[in-house]
């Protein structure tokens, strides 16, 4: 039971600590698969990881300031077109 539980852990610690390096929940869920990991343990993990991120995330406890700002829009300039520039 002990050999299950550490087992279970490495699993979750490798996909926590590649999913804060970036890579898609996807990509480590076939990347194990393809390593002879069993389908139901990648998948139990991936379940116990996004709860451990989800105790970790931190609780905002304001609302975001939402800026903005009207931008004007610039005159065009007209130019002549090429054919108009050949034979003018």
């Amino acid at each position: 039971m002990i050999k299950d539980r550490k087992y279970m852990q490495d699993i979750t610690d490798y996909l926590k600590k590649n999913l804060k390096k970036g890579y898609t929940k996807d990509s480590l869920r076939w990347a194990l698969i393809n390593q002879g990991y069993p389908r139901l343990e990648v998948e139990k993990a991936l379940k116990a990881v996004d709860i451990r991120l989800a105790e970790e995330a931190p609780i905002l406890k304001t609302k975001p300031e939402i800026q903005h700002e009207i931008i004007e829009p610039k005159e065009l300039s007209t130019k002549k077109s090429f054919w108009k520039k050949l034979f003018s």
